[in-house]
């Protein structure tokens, strides 16, 4: 690999000389409190060794600057003897050990939920971990091959200590004189990801990985508690006199009070689903998390040092930055993180310079996180199985590009700022059609079709589930939540291929390939009774009856397109957008999008959706899971099974023939400019050991 030598960058050295003596929102201390080699002490290729860089970063910023007025309550946060707000929080690098080798680049993987996904399972072909400091964590070190400073710092402002999370010291809003700040706040407790059976006391939040909004009253007559047996179901009160405040993990008897759980006497059910409205107090401005990631990325990129002289580790030296291309990646919840970070203008530093040249988002969907409310809560999303009606969910905005949203009128844009605003990637897997509304990207609240900027790329991972599997697991799972076995394909293969088309993009200029997206003028996006009638009829299949939908939702007069208040609850349903779903060929794979080996040579029916088993809330969305129904071995087996898609022998002969059409699949897609030559070359390997068709 070429080295890169970052030199001749006066006028950046200039503003950033202006920037540490002028700057409101900036980074005043940078601690670096553990230092550590990475891998160890692996070569990686000409970038040579990486080190571990973990610690704290104090940052303030000025409440009264126009880039920081859109973060609700903090005008109500303490300010320090200057008038301006502090927090800090820890970070995570990991980075050339001489960065005059590396490529000059930041990877900004933004956290989700503290965990640290962007750095790991997606690019390296080994599972995420919270503490990678090992040879194995590095796996194939693609980022590290490529010479990338990986960076990551808390921003959820509610995350709970514990497993290295990373995690900010947000401040909490108050009344002027100093009181609790108490409004009324709607949860929702059900069995995502929760052993309910036999539970009795749950954390407001329903997990423990989070710290809840304490109770301003401890009086349950003061909150409404009510449960379904679906989500469209009538709400059940549950009386004042069954439930209370506290932990009691044997039921009433071992009651203890506390203001941050739900003790439930007669015990929490599966089949259920609990709604909780209640006095809370202590609001977090959690909207201060996108200024952690504005001006942790912006100090790494120009700055030299810190306020106190400490130097920045990404310099080359006192006067030379280290970096001079900055990307962000966000998967999930902190994909619809970028999406609002790009709306609510925090790609801007305070100098007004653009903070990340690309952002790389990935399985939002068309939602947006809507951190920025009071007593915002991150950690929750709107989809078909629970949270119905919650944020994060769709709201206009949903497109990239400025458009005027038919059912509110809104004009608007997540990009309208095209000083500052990046080249944007946004990949969605097939679930976020049925999970997150993604065909809103594309089409408009009356399914007219709305165009794609110039400086935006979409990407339908066709037939993939949410997180897109783990490279460990090559074979279908199971869940008890889930009807059909669990659709195993990974796709960090195709993310790989991505992230080196962005930054040819961004750094060299290279347009990228065109979207792969389906349209509603193409007929590639299709309403779910169209998709359901020419969905094969595979034998003990279940199939898909329903989907995430979405309304435009009144959460009072104090919420808008930016975020605010939530006086409404809960909120008030207007009129309904549609949402449509890929289109489906007769084995029912995706026709368009960027097919995929498992698609072009596929063993079975890949799905992105998957159903809930019965007693389990029936017929629902199974969450985030996928399904596979594998083709029969040959057409005798699949005749006497009644199954109307061709079987193995079929489609390939022999195993030499499903091995030729892996390879022929895999070149398609290095044409394509989808899949890596390396990694085409695993692909034909995998298949050449498989035993299909032996």
């Amino acid at each position: 690999m070429v080295r890169v030598m970052v030199r001749n960058i006066a006028a950046a050295a200039l503003l950033v000389g202006l920037g540490a003596s002028l700057a409101e929102a900036r980074v005043v201390r940078f601690v670096i409190e553990q230092q550590r080699v990475f891998a160890e002490g692996m070569e990686f290729g000409d970038v040579g060794t990486y080190e571990r860089l973990d610690g704290t970063v104090h940052m303030e910023v000025d409440p009264d600057d126009p880039l920081n007025a859109v973060i609700v309550n903090l005008d109500k946060a303490p300010r320090n003897a200057r008038g301006l707000v502090e927090f800090s929080t820890t970070f995570f690098i990991l980075k050339p050990a001489e960065m005059a080798r590396g490529n000059g680049k930041i990877f900004y993987g933004i956290n989700n939920r503290g965990n640290k996904l962007e750095s790991g399972l997606r690019w390296h072909y080994v599972p995420s971990s919270n503490d990678p400091i090992t040879a194995a964590h590095a796996g194939d070190g693609f980022l590290m091959r490529h010479g990338y400073t990986v960076v990551d710092a808390g921003w959820q402002g509610d995350v709970a200590e514990g497993n290295d999370r990373l995690f900010p010291d947000l401040p909490v809003a108050t009344e002027a004189d100093g009181s609790p700040l108490v409004m009324r706040i709607r949860v929702e407790l059900s069995d995502r990801g929760i052993p309910f059976e036999g539970t009795f006391n749950l954390p407001l939040k329903g997990s423990p990985n989070f710290r809840p909004y304490p109770a301003a009253d401890m009086d349950p007559a003061a909150a409404s508690l009510v449960a379904r047996a679906s989500l469209d179901g009538d709400p059940v009160p549950i009386a004042a006199d069954a439930w209370a405040y506290g932990r009691c993990p044997q039921g009433r008897s071992s009651l203890e009070p506390s203001e941050t759980h739900i003790c439930l006497f007669d015990g929490f059910r599966a089949d259920r689903v609990y709604e909780l409205i209640y006095p809370a107090k202590d609001p977090i401005v959690m909207g201060l998390g996108y200024a952690v990631t504005r001006d942790l990325a912006s100090f790494l990129r120009y700055s030299t040092h810190d306020d106190e002289g400490t130097p920045n580790p990404l310099a080359l030296g006192a006067d030379e930055v280290g970096i001079r291309r900055a990307y962000a990646s966000g998967s999930s919840s902190t994909g619809m993180y970028l999406r609002d970070y790009l709306y609510l203008g925090f790609n801007e530093d305070e100098e007004h310079r653009q903070v990340f040249d690309a952002v790389n988002i990935q399985i939002p969907g068309s939602h947006r996180l809507f951190a920025n409310v009071a007593f915002a809560d991150p950690n929750t999303y709107s989809r078909h199985d629970d949270r119905r009606h919650f944020l994060s969910t769709s709201y206009p905005p949903m497109q990239f590009a400025v458009v005027t949203d038919p059912l509110s009128g809104i004009r608007d844009g997540i990009l309208k700022r095209p000083e500052t605003d990046p080249l944007v990637f946004q990949t969605d897997t097939e679930n976020e059609f049925y999970a997150m509304k993604a065909s809103l990207n594309v089409h408009d609240g009356l399914g007219r079709p709305v165009f794609v900027p110039d400086n935006v790329r979409l990407y339908l991972l066709s037939n993939y589930q949410h997180a897109g599997g783990n490279p460990n697991l090559a074979v279908p799972g199971s869940s008890d939540l889930c009807a059909n076995p669990t659709n195993p394909n990974y796709n960090g293969q195709t993310l790989r291929a991505l992230l080196t088309a962005l930054d040819a993009w961004a750094d060299g200029g290279v347009e990228p390939p065109p979207s792969r997206y389906p349209r509603v003028e193409d007929g590639t996006l299709v309403p779910l009774d169209e998709y359901r009638a020419g969905f094969p009829r595979i034998p003990g299949a279940a199939i898909v009856e329903g989907l995430s939908e979405v309304s435009l939702l009144d959460f009072g007069p104090g919420f808008g397109s930016t975020g605010g208040f939530l006086t409404r609850l809960p909120p008030g349903i207007g009129p309904a957008y549609p949402v449509l779903v890929p289109a489906a060929d007769q084995d029912g794979l995706n026709t368009t999008g960027i097919r995929p080996v498992e698609v072009r040579a596929p063993l079975g029916t890949n799905v992105g959706w998957n159903v809930r088993a019965d007693g389990r809330r029936a017929p629902n969305l199974c969450g985030l899971t996928g399904s596979f129904l594998p083709f029969a071995r040959t057409r005798a087996e699949r005749e006497a099974n009644g199954d109307p898609r061709l079987s193995l022998e079929e489609r390939y002969g022999d195993h030499q023939g499903y091995v030729d059409a892996v390879r022929r699949a895999t070149e398609e897609l290095v044409r394509e400019r989808f899949l890596l030559p390396e990694d085409a070359e695993r692909y034909v390997q995998s298949a050449e050991a498989s035993d299909v068709l032996r």
